[in-house]
């Protein structure tokens, strides 16, 4: 980690729009980014959040992997303004959804992802909980959390795993789905 809590939380919420609690405002960013704004069709709720429709769901979370009723789904994009193409810097910002479709509560605890950059080379990131936080998720709630990647290729990928603790202590492991990360295609 880069800097501070407060300063990440704060790098976040000016790179991406972020909001600590509710829905992000990074998926309306994101979908802005892509051209997609009017893909998702939202629904106001109390206290100013929102939900999108399923299937404005389907299209924004591309990607999905679902491990003993726990379902990951990851929406990513490709960020131009982050990114410094020219001195070999390209930046990609993800948001993950962790849905409980258990009937237990379970608490996440620990992430570890396998990110490997257009060259192959290959880097391990493990560490408590998401975003300095470790929800503990009831059945039938969710909880959404957006972050980023840097890579010195402008394509890599992502993929990893999430620890997960029941009530009753035992732990468990869910699948983070693989999921690219590709530039677009420049004219030269």
């Amino acid at each position: 980690r880069i800097g501070s809590r407060e300063n990440q939380d704060q790098r976040q919420q000016e790179q991406f729009g972020y909001r600590k609690r509710g829905l992000h405002c990074a998926v309306l960013a994101s979908c802005a980014a892509t051209g997609n704004a009017g893909a998702l069709l939202f629904h106001p709720l109390r206290g100013g959040r929102a939900i999108a429709t399923l299937a404005a769901m389907k299209e924004l979370f591309q990607h999905a992997a679902i491990t003993e009723g726990i379902t990951v789904r990851v929406a990513v994009n490709f960020l131009p303004e982050q990114s410094r193409i020219e001195v070999g810097k390209w930046f990609w910002v993800y948001h993950i959804r962790i849905e409980n479709g258990s009937d237990e509560a379970v608490q996440l605890l620990t992430r570890h992802w396998r990110i490997t950059d257009g060259r192959g080379m290959v880097n391990f990131v493990e560490g408590e909980g998401v975003v300095g936080e470790q929800p503990l998720l009831q059945p039938g709630q969710s909880h959404d959390y957006v972050s980023g990647c840097p890579l010195t290729t402008p394509m890599g990928s992502m993929e990893g795993h999430y620890t997960f603790v029941r009530r009753s202590g035992d732990a468990f492991n869910v699948a983070i789905p693989f999921f690219p990360l590709a530039a677009p295609a420049t004219a030269g």
